[in-house]
C-alpha cells in the first residue's frame, strides 16, 4: 500500500539524505508520527527497479526502514522522488 508522507531529515556535510521520522494518515485519515530506528539506503541515482517491475531510473532514491507502530516494528520502504520533491511509503 503507497501512501504519502512528511518526513524529517538530517543532511550530512557530504551530501547523504539520512530518515529520522515519517507522518503518514491511517485508516481514519488522523496523522501518525513514527520515529525511523534504523534504516538502509537501497539506491541513489542509478537504474531502479520497484517491486512492481517498473523502472524509474534515477529520479527517485529509495530506503529501507525500521519504524515502530502501535508496538511492533514494521519494515517500510521509502521514496523520495527526486523531481517532484514527493516523499512516500510502501508498507510491507
Amino acid at each position: 500500500m503507497r501512501k504519502n508522507a512528511d518526513v524529517i531529515c538530517q543532511h550530512t556535510k557530504d551530501g547523504r539524505t539520512i530518515p529520522l521520522k515519517i507522518r503518514i494518515e491511517d485508516e481514519d485519515g488522523e496523522l501518525q508520527s513514527y520515529s525511523i530506528r534504523s534504516y538502509r539506503q537501497l539506491s541513489v541515482g542509478g537504474t531502479l527497479l520497484l517491486p512492481n517491475e517498473v523502472n524509474v531510473g534515477k529520479a527517485i532514491w529509495r530506503y529501507e526502514c525500521k519504524v515502530c507502530i502501535w508496538g511492533r516494528e514494521r519494515i517500510i520502504e521509502l521514496f523520495y522522488h527526486l523531481h517532484e520533491n514527493v516523499w512516500y511509503v510502501e508498507l510491507k
